[in-house]
């Protein structure tokens, strides 16, 4: 999991194979990453690919909610 939330603090931590970036969860903005199609979680000008559980979390824990719904726009798409 590329998130650590301390519930107590409302720190989180952004983990990633050469990231390691801790801040208050309210610095947290998540956001929809159109070309990804997921969400990302932004904190220092730092990006990272995150699930929607994790997304879920960091909101849970004061993150900015940013996110927004895709709609798939290709003929034949039932969406």
């Amino acid at each position: 999991m590329p998130i650590a939330i301390d519930e107590a603090t409302q720190r989180c931590t952004l983990i990633a194979d050469n990231m390691h970036i801790e801040g208050e969860a309210r610095e947290v903005t998540i956001v929809t990453d159109e070309s990804l199609r997921m969400s990302v979680a932004t904190l220092a000008g730092q990006r990272m690919p995150i699930t929607e559980q994790e997304a879920d979390a960091l909101t849970s824990a004061g993150a900015v909610d940013g996110r927004r719904h895709l709609k798939n726009t290709e003929e034949g798409s039932i969406i």
